[in-house]
């Protein structure tokens, strides 16, 4: 499932990079800012568009392999694509 959802995405995205935005990182500031890019030139909304994507998958697995990055990837302002779209979880605080 997750790489046919992946080179749907991918298809998406060649055809209307918001669209693959909007299914990756949701409703949000990289969505506002990849509509910007689009609308002013086609290729920087598809570099922006795949970078996200990238960001997105690539922490995917890094969570399944149960690694998380240590720090935000510069320019990615959803904590969806942050994450790889899974939440890392909650943290009991210990007691004392």
């Amino acid at each position: 499932m997750g790489a046919v959802s992946a080179v749907l995405i991918i298809l998406i995205t060649i055809l209307f990079p918001p669209i693959g935005v909007w299914a990756v990182a949701g409703c949000g500031a990289d969505l506002l800012i990849n509509i910007c890019l689009t609308v002013l030139g086609y290729l920087p909304g598809h570099i922006h568009a795949f970078y996200l994507e990238y960001v997105y998958y690539d922490r995917r697995e890094q969570a399944r392999e149960g690694r998380y990055a240590a720090r935000r990837a510069p320019g990615v302002y959803s904590d969806r694509v942050q994450t790889g779209g899974q939440g890392y979880g909650t943290i009991v605080q210990p007691t004392h």
